[in-house]
Formats: C-alpha cells, sequence, structure tokens
C-alpha cells in the first residue's frame, strides 16, 4: 500500500508539473504550437512520462484546465423561479463568470480561440449545459430544458471567446451588465412573462 500511496503522489506531482507547463507556454503562444517536446521540457519530464498521462496536449489542456472551468461553472448563471432576484442574481452570476475568464484571459483565448482545442470548447459546452439544465424545471415552459440550457451555453461561449479575442475590451461588470438581457429574453420565456 504504501508503493501505491507513493505512485500515486508521482502521478500526482507529474500531472501538476505537466499542467503547470502547459499554462505558462500557452500564456506565450497558440495552443497549436506547443508540441509534446515543449511542455516535458518545461515541466521537467520526459517525452515517455508525457504519454504515461495523456495522450496529447489536447487532452493535457483539458485536463489542466478542469479545476479553472469548475471554477467558471461555480460562476454560470443558474435561473430558476424559486430566486428573489432573478435579474441581480444573474447579474452577479455574470460578473464572476466573466471575472474567471479574465483572470486567466491568455490561456482561454488560447484554448477557446481560432487555434485552440474543439475538445476543450465541447468540453466547457457539455459541463455548462449540464450545470444549466440542472436548474431548469420542466413544467413552466414551452421550450425543453436541454435546448434552453445547450441554448445558454453556447450563447455564453460565444459572447466569451469574442470578448476574450478582442483582448477584454469591457470589464466582467460591463459584459455582465449587456449579456444579462440578452439571456433575460430567454429566461422571460422561461418564467412566463410577457
Amino acid at each position: 500500500m504504501i508503493k501505491t500511496q507513493s505512485s500515486d503522489r508521482r502521478v500526482r506531482r507529474t500531472r501538476a508539473a505537466l499542467a503547470r507547463a502547459l499554462i505558462q507556454l500557452v500564456a506565450e503562444q497558440e495552443l497549436a504550437r506547443i508540441s509534446v517536446s515543449d511542455v516535458a521540457e518545461l515541466a521537467e519530464v520526459s517525452r515517455s512520462s508525457f504519454y504515461d498521462h495523456y495522450r496529447d496536449v489536447h487532452e493535457l489542456a483539458e485536463d489542466a484546465c478542469t479545476a479553472m472551468i469548475d471554477d467558471l461553472l461555480e460562476a454560470v448563471p443558474k435561473p430558476s423561479l424559486d430566486s428573489g432576484d432573478l435579474a441581480q442574481d444573474t447579474t452577479a452570476s455574470l460578473t464572476a463568470f466573466f471575472a474567471s475568464l479574465a483572470e486567466h484571459a491568455g490561456l482561454f483565448r488560447a484554448l477557446l480561440g481560432p487555434q485552440g482545442s474543439a475538445r476543450v470548447i465541447d468540453h466547457i459546452r457539455a459541463r455548462i449545459t449540464e450545470a444549466t439544465s440542472d436548474h431548469l424545471l420542466d413544467d413552466f415552459s414551452p421550450v425543453p430544458p436541454d435546448v434552453t440550457a445547450a441554448f445558454t451555453a453556447g450563447a455564453l461561449i460565444g459572447v466569451s471567446v469574442d470578448w476574450l479575442q478582442r483582448g477584454c475590451p469591457r470589464t466582467p461588470a460591463e459584459m455582465a451588465a449587456a449579456t444579462w438581457p440578452l439571456l433575460n429574453a430567454l429566461y422571460r420565456l422561461e418564467s412566463g412573462d410577457d
């Protein structure tokens, strides 16, 4: 058992070193230009060690971003009819969402941009859809919750990618204020408001 614990620690250390190396490299250059050799060298591990953990740089990118994606999901708007003030709650969530993106703008710009990772984008889209879907009710809208959740995820990713690609010209609070009316049209439908 001691050998297993030691092995688990080595695996975690190696994966953490690879993730740190990738995050550093992505801040300096496009993801598409980063090779396994670049990551392994910066992480001070062998290429074979890299391949013991990941198939390619894109798989590492998805794994390395899991914690950041989880932070983003904490900030994703969660519409609910039970909310006391849907506008205030959603605007606060949107502000936190855009603040999380801004905190790691270089990384997200690289991963979500035109030279980024389709797998990472799809992973984020699926996680946002799932998180949003969990907060929608089946019986109060003519639009199925899965469609509403997928629409919300696609809209947030689209607006986020555009904002990141343009260098985050608005603050997270400004982005939240600009995005809320667009989502509100959907949420008003969801809540039965006309």
